[in-house]
């Protein structure tokens, strides 16, 4: 695992790829120099509290911060870029405290009491990019986001430096151990709530800094994609427990996740047959690899497996075909990752811009793009017994193809879902996650054997 000092030699040879890749992007906006703002906090209606702030992605990929509101990084092609780190005279909250990293090195810092200072360093035919505030109209921008500098900035995004490698390693190491916390606490019977906070404790991390908000689900919850009501009580009888939660480091982001069975049954055959599937799609994952290829070979094994285990009737291929697949498992198989956790460009055709939707057979398919070496991915395959498709099933007439008692049997335990992060290597796909994963056992069976 990278040190921070390990961290802090990489970060240079990212630095410069940044200013190279923005370089090139600000040629196509014909301006000469970019101001990166981290963003402002906002306030919430009728009330005087913040909501947690977000830093702006294209901030936190030059200078790793992410609790300091007003402040901007001023680039100029060929010179240092400044750093204007906003630390405000308050009594009243905490200002955030200036850095000490080494990468600090590679800018000049000035530190501003008031966001408007910062227009005192901004040179002429600027281009800002950011969320828009109060008075940015009367800075004398040369543009505002303008659509090619971002479309270059996002396109490349794709593909990570050493560095964002060495970060997204800690980040999936920090949500593994996490999880691992989460599924003992689901093991001594905890609520989803009380597996929550469990979560937190072993990440270190509060919710704001979460690069999502957790889905935690017992039984039927994990028939809900997006599930997040995080009940008190605990269920009577525990089937079964999906995890989907992920860890920041760095400002870069970790997305897991985990299904689980608590005894042998039909389920635990069907999160077998998922998690062997899974590794499958992941072993996928290469340059030039056509990410939509990866999708569509997730259906025809999802189609596979159904039918062996007498969800459907009828052919894998015919499941496909007909769109039957799509009501066990209707979302993509997975996007970007990075800076966010839907990370931008996915859909972009080029670095100049222009659209490549995904199949009109399957929309929510977050990436149409061949994989890049250094891109990473995530492979969510899955499969849900959702109330709302079955019934849409039934009436179209897809529902002659499913057996609706076998159905039945699954519908209590939800569904499952298999998530790791894995980066296209020339050399092999290089999962993240499950690199996390074994890492931690490696850790307790060196302890143990010290103990024994």
């Amino acid at each position: 695992m990278h040190t921070s000092d390990d961290l802090d030699q990489l970060y240079p040879e990212h630095l410069a790829k940044l200013q190279a890749l923005t370089g090139h992007a600000l040629a196509s906006v014909d301006c000469g120099a970019v101001a990166i703002g981290a963003g402002h906090a906002k306030y919430r209606f009728l009330d005087d509290r913040t909501d947690p702030f977000a830093v702006n992605p294209h901030f936190k990929a030059w200078a790793p911060i992410l609790d300091a509101p007003g402040s901007f990084v001023i680039f100029v092609p060929g010179r240092k870029p400044t750093l204007l780190f906003h630390q405000p005279e308050d009594y009243w909250h905490k200002p955030p405290a200036l850095p000490d990293g080494r990468w600090m090195d590679q800018f000049d810092v000035h530190v501003l009491r008031h966001p408007a200072e910062a227009r005192e360093y901004i040179p002429p035919r600027t281009a800002y990019v950011g969320e828009p505030f109060e008075g940015a109209g009367d800075w004398g921008f040369a543009a505002s986001n303008p659509r090619p500098l971002l479309d270059r900035l996002h396109f490349a995004r794709a593909s990570k430096s050493a560095y964002e490698l060495a970060c997204m390693r800690r980040a999936s190491a920090i949500g593994a151990r996490a999880h691992r916390a989460a599924v003992r606490a689901f093991e001594g019977g905890a609520s989803e709530y009380e597996i929550h906070l469990e979560y937190l404790a072993a990440s270190g991390l509060i919710e704001a800094e979460l690069p999502y908000s957790n889905i935690i689900a017992v039984n039927e919850h994990a028939a809900i994609l997006h599930y997040t009501d995080l009940k008190r009580i605990a269920a009577g009888v525990p089937r079964s427990f999906l995890i989907d939660a992920g860890a920041h480091f760095r400002g870069y982001a970790s997305d897991i996740t985990r299904t689980y069975a608590t005894a042998a049954s039909p389920f635990a055959d069907l999160l077998a047959g998922v998690e062997s599937l899974q590794q499958k799609l992941c072993a996928m994952v290469a340059p030039g690899v056509y990410y939509p290829d990866i999708h569509l070979a997730a259906h025809r094994l999802i189609g596979a497996l159904l039918v062996e285990l007498g969800i459907i009737k009828g052919s894998a291929d015919a499941a496909v075909e007909t769109g039957l697949t799509g009501v066990f498992f209707p979302h993509g198989v997975g996007h970007l990752l990075g800076l966010q956790v839907h990370d931008v460009g996915g859909h972009q055709a080029t670095e100049a811009g222009g659209s490549a939707p995904p199949p009109a057979a399957h929309p929510f398919l977050r990436l149409t793009r061949r994989l890049e070496a250094g891109a990473v991915v995530t492979i969510e395959p899955g499969v849900y017994f959702i109330d709302l498709l079955l019934q849409r099933a039934q009436g179209d007439g897809r529902g002659r193809h499913i057996d609706w008692d076998t159905v039945a049997d699954f519908t209590p335990y939800g569904g499952v879902r298999i998530e790791d992060n894995v980066v296209a290597t020339a050399a092999g796909p290089e999962n993240l996650t499950r690199n996390a994963f074994a890492s931690i056992d490696r850790t307790i069976v060196e302890l143990r054997g010290n103990a024994g």
